[in-house]
């Protein structure tokens, strides 16, 4: 289950996921409009919350007590006790002590914090509010309150940024003794300040060789720290990868909750209005606030199968592939499969096909196309990242 809370302090100018300015907001009607969202899609679903994961936005952003009254009706309808897993997403410098001891109080058995930079100047390139000094004292008050696992988020390809200093940022981050680590390489989304000031010529990308190179010393230097590579962007330590994020990966059910926030069940993918006020209005009436819903199967099941076991190190299940559509994928992709085998973009076996860590550095182009081998037509793509 996903919980999306969308404020923020400021919407940062590269990210693209519905947020809005926190500001002088009253959050209690969104909250309210939220559980009771929630109290409707737990009561209609047949399934069983294994994970939680409360993401936005900055959830701990909110009003303690209002944070407190979303927490407990987590805890009201979802026996977090017997869940494998229960996050919140937080910044640096959003979360104190009252904070972290509600969190933990509250079941919440890992924070992912939004780290994205070691350095001043390229957490202001992002827009980020927090400074470089607040990420080692949140996740010393974090620990104070007995939180073992905690995610940090880093990103690479940052105008201006040097293989040095992602390098330096990449060992701070282990210094800080964390056992999930994600590194995301900087993308320009349509419609996003960073992408504007790019078509204007106020920032210039990273060059792409050295994107590559800091991939690669990405893998290398966390490898040689005790991390392992599980999914394109993301390390943890052995037993320590993030289950819900594996459920999206793996294209299990999930269940929605919050404005724009998207479920998968029984087959049928909706996703809520991306509107605070609307989200609250449609809630109140309805009881739910569903904006688009779709079948999934066929072709569109196959592309999303690819699209996201690809990012996977364990790869695209053969047998799970066949038996969710009826394609034996290995035959299905043919002699394209073949070439990339050779090319050393993917490792083919009974099992699996996976991408090598080559082919991973054009995720996207092999991704693309696997999928255009299944399609009577070609359609318009957007790879999921």
């Amino acid at each position: 289950m996903y919980v999306h809370t969308p404020f923020c302090e400021t919407k940062c100018g590269y990210c693209d996921f519905y947020s809005v300015a926190l500001k002088d907001r009253d959050t209690a009607p969104l909250v309210g409009a939220i559980i009771r969202e929630l109290e409707h899609r737990i009561a209609d679903s047949p399934q069983e919350i294994r994970t939680i994961f409360c993401g936005g936005g900055t959830p701990t952003l909110l009003p303690i007590d209002q944070l407190a009254r979303l927490l407990t009706a987590i805890r009201n309808v979802v026996p977090v006790d017997r869940v494998d897993e229960f996050t919140v997403e937080a910044n640096p410098a959003t979360v104190d002590d009252a904070k972290a001891e509600l969190l933990a109080a509250s079941g919440v058995t890992r924070v992912s914090m939004g780290a994205q930079s070691f350095f001043t100047d390229e957490l202001e390139t992002l827009e980020r509010l927090h400074s470089p000094d607040d990420i080692a004292p949140s996740i010393a008050t974090l620990r104070r309150h007995g939180f073992k696992r905690i995610n940090l988020d880093l990103i690479f390809g940052i105008p201006g940024q040097s293989l040095d200093t992602w390098s330096q940022s990449l060992q701070k981050a282990i210094d800080l003794g964390v056992d999930h680590i994600a590194c995301y390489g900087l993308t320009y989304e349509p419609k996003t300040r960073l992408t504007a000031q790019r078509e204007a010529g106020r920032v210039t990308p990273c060059d792409e060789n050295l994107e590559a190179d800091m991939f690669m010393i990405t893998i290398d230097t966390l490898s040689a720290a005790g991390f392992r590579q599980y999914e394109i962007s993301n390390f943890a330590k052995p037993g320590e990868e993030c289950l819900h994020n594996l459920i999206y990966w793996r294209n299990r059910p999930y269940i929605g909750v919050g404005p724009s926030a998207a479920g998968c069940v029984d087959g049928r993918r909706y996703k809520n209005v991306a509107d605070v006020n609307g989200y609250v209005r449609m809630i109140e009436q309805d009881s739910h606030a569903e904006r688009e819903s779709e079948a999934i199967g066929g072709e569109t099941l196959m592309h999303e199968l690819i699209m996201m076991q690809l990012r996977l190190n364990e790869g695209l299940s053969v047998c799970e592939f066949q038996a969710r559509t009826g394609s034996d994928p290995i035959a299905l992709f043919g002699d394209k499969l073949s070439r990339m085998c050779d090319q050393k973009f993917v490792r083919v076996s009974k099992a699996r096909i996976a991408l090598t860590r080559t082919g991973q550095l054009i995720a996207d182009a092999v991704i693309a196309e696997l999928v255009a081998t299944c399609n009577s037509d070609t359609p318009t793509l957007r790879i999921l990242r």
